[in-house]
């Protein structure tokens, strides 16, 4: 079984290769992450033209739609049931019921569990080398691996949505003024006009944490992968094939393996504590 993985994730490898970057000597990874209108759509000063990103967006919510029946449609207690209820016990125990207060649980685990859910899809799809490329050979997308959330601009709309979601519930629950007393920890009053910008900011920065966590993981993981199969054409060198195709295997297993899942899970748990905070906050 790991040979056989092994053995995938070098094929993968080698098939994510952009055809321009097959000529000797050169290669340019960062030409994966650049986003090029397909379909342009333009809404006055709105821009929402179908990119590669957004193909890969649309993959992944079909996708994630398609898993979801696969998984818990079966009316047979057979191992796909079984692998549902797993994800919908961690979803359930280790996400929602970690972040939210009881009474929010209701409203909002379908949203955190869908969260969770939808980024792991679009991580994993990421790295399964696809013809949804801008570059083509004779006429035909090449395969190559690209994860939509190795794109700034995905993560930081899917953490808006969490953003906008904890603070409509904060004056949901505690009303305007109590919600925003409750940012602001017992300080002396003096210190008052200093903690309450730092604390304005804080709340502010969780969108940036929530954002740039994601991305820069794929986005790093993506670009080890195609910087180790670079080096075969940077250094014009063939020998150098099995020692990057070892090292960017063991990449490509540890992203596929570890990286997907854990943060498809941290987003998701995170979402959860800053919307239950904000319906209960601690002072």
């Amino acid at each position: 079984m790991r040979r056989r993985l092994v053995i995938l994730g070098a094929v993968g490898l080698v098939l994510s290769a952009p055809a321009p970057a097959l000529a000797k000597g050169e290669f340019h990874p960062e030409e994966e992450f650049e986003q090029h209108p397909w379909v342009p759509i333009h809404l006055g000063p709105l821009d929402l033209s179908i990119t590669k990103a957004v193909a890969y967006l649309m993959l992944g919510s079909v996708l994630t739609i398609a898993l979801g029946l696969f998984l818990m449609r079966s009316k047979a207690l057979n191992r796909r049931r079984a692998l549902g209820e797993q994800i919908y016990d961690i979803a359930q125990t280790q996400v929602a019921e970690q972040g939210l207060p009881s009474k929010g649980i209701g409203r909002w685990f379908p949203y955190v569990a869908t969260l969770m859910l939808f980024i792991f899809v679009v991580n994993l799809i990421g790295f399964v080398p696809l013809p949804i490329s801008d570059e083509k050979w004779h006429g035909i997308p090449t395969l190559g691996i690209y994860a939509a959330t190795s794109s700034l601009s995905v993560t930081l709309a899917l953490a808006l949505l969490t953003f906008v979601f904890t603070h409509v519930e904060g004056v949901r629950w505690n009303g305007p003024v109590r919600y925003v007393k409750s940012w602001i920890p017992e300080v002396p009053k003096g210190m008052l006009p200093l903690i309450v910008p730092l604390e304005i900011l804080g709340q502010f920065m969780r969108l940036v944490s929530l954002s740039v966590r994601l991305f820069a993981n794929m986005l790093a993981g993506h670009m080890l992968i195609l910087t180790f199969i670079g080096l075969i054409f940077v250094l014009e060198s063939y020998f150098l094939i099995p020692l990057a195709l070892v090292f960017g295997t063991v990449f490509y297993l540890f992203e596929v393996i570890i990286v997907v899942g854990i943060q498809a899970f941290i987003f998701a748990a995170l979402s959860a504590i800053y919307i239950g905070s904000a319906i209960e906050p601690e002072h």
